[in-house]
């Protein structure tokens, strides 16, 4: 999101030129006196001044946050670019992530993967591990989905390397969604604590899940997302307080054309999380069997949208009312028949309208008043 500028007013100080010239005695047929301006209308005239600067700074407060896009950095695929760096460097290599990235702390661990904080060219990286040979093949499918979903949805790729289990990606001090509600209570962030700022993390949720539904490589499942701190876990707040996406061991590919369908896991899944479908159906009476689980498409992230959506909106003033607006779109995402829910490109629409409807309602309303 494109940081606020802040509105100043710039004062103008007229100043006379050059030549002194010789005080002449007043007469009043060679020309009008001067008259003073009124202090009222002095006073009229500025606060017409301080309306406009203020109609000005709304305009910059309610326009809707940029995001960058295209490849990370804007280089071509296999390279990369961030922080300082002027020119895209290619992903580093076996040899560059042994010899140039300096390993720092333990930040974290999941079933696949550990990571740790690191720095490359004194810029804080995050490398990620493999845990355990028995999770290889779930570590290099989240890998290949990394090289061939680089996009500004998905965390930047700065390397990898195959023979030592080893991934290089952009690191985000904010950490994932699950420490929103810390990030937005420090001092630095309490101005973004807004209903503005908390819609469009929601919408940029729901552009995630838009992107992996339509993504170059067809329809993917976001899989690893059982319950809501699971789900908050895979994605990240960028400085800039955007989401990216940043775990994608678990992505099943759905084809309607051919019929195929996705399971996520193995083992039976329970909760209001969840969708219906994905529930074991056949009742307490009969034990789970993954041979007997009917499986699925993409509309199980639908189901979701709704859940998450209210976690990021939080409890702040306008929060409710952003609530009201997305309801019925939010009740769709919910039918318990998986053809019925809107697609993720639906939900993304109609949560743009609502921002834009919204926005414009509030400038609408704060100008009447000035």
């Amino acid at each position: 999101m494109a940081l606020r500028t802040p509105c100043n007013i710039f004062s103008y100080q007229e100043t006379t030129e050059g030549r002194t010239m010789e005080k002449q005695p007043r007469d009043s047929r060679k020309g009008p006196v001067p008259r003073e301006v009124p202090p009222a209308v002095r006073l009229l005239l500025a606060m017409a001044l301080m309306n406009a600067l203020l109609y000005l700074c709304l305009g910059r407060v309610f326009i809707s946050p940029q995001h960058y896009s295209g490849n990370p950095g804007h280089c071509p695929y296999g390279h990369f670019k961030i922080g300082q760096m002027k020119n895209c460097s290619p992903w580093l290599s076996c040899e560059q992530l042994r010899t140039e990235v300096r390993q720092l702390k333990c930040a974290g661990e999941g079933a696949v993967k550990r990571v740790f904080l690191s720095e490359w060219k004194e810029q804080k990286v995050a490398l990620s591990r493999l845990t355990s040979l028995e999770m290889k093949e779930d570590f290099l499918h989240g890998l290949q989905m990394l090289k061939s979903l680089q996009s500004k949805h998905v965390v930047t790729l700065l390397g990898y390397c195959e023979d030592d289990n080893t991934i290089l990606t952009e690191y985000h001090p904010l950490g994932s969604l699950s420490n929103l509600e810390v990030t937005l209570n420090l001092s630095k962030y309490q101005h973004m604590n807004t209903w503005q700022h908390r819609l469009q993390l929601a919408t940029d949720y729901v552009r995630v899940i838009s992107y992996l539904h339509r993504s170059p490589l067809g329809t993917l499942v976001m899989c690893d997302s059982n319950d809501l701190p699971k789900t908050l876990s895979q994605y990240l707040l960028t400085s800039n307080f955007s989401i990216v996406v940043n775990d994608l061991d678990a992505l099943p590919l759905v084809n309607h054309s051919s019929g195929t369908l996705v399971k996520c896991g193995h083992r039976e899944l329970h909760g209001d999380f969840v969708a219906p479908e994905q529930l074991w159906p056949f009742g307490e009476g009969v034990p789970f069997d993954d041979d007997l689980m009917p499986s699925y498409d993409e509309k199980v992230d639908i189901w979701k949208i709704p859940d998450v959506s209210s976690f990021l909106l939080g409890h702040v003033e306008g929060s409710d009312m952003v609530r009201f607006h997305l309801f019925n779109i939010h009740k769709a995402c919910k039918s318990q028949t998986a053809a019925e829910r809107p697609s993720a490109e639906d939900v993304l629409d109609t949560y743009q309208k609502v921002f834009n409807s919204l926005r414009d309602t509030v400038m609408s309303q704060t100008r009447e008043m000035l």
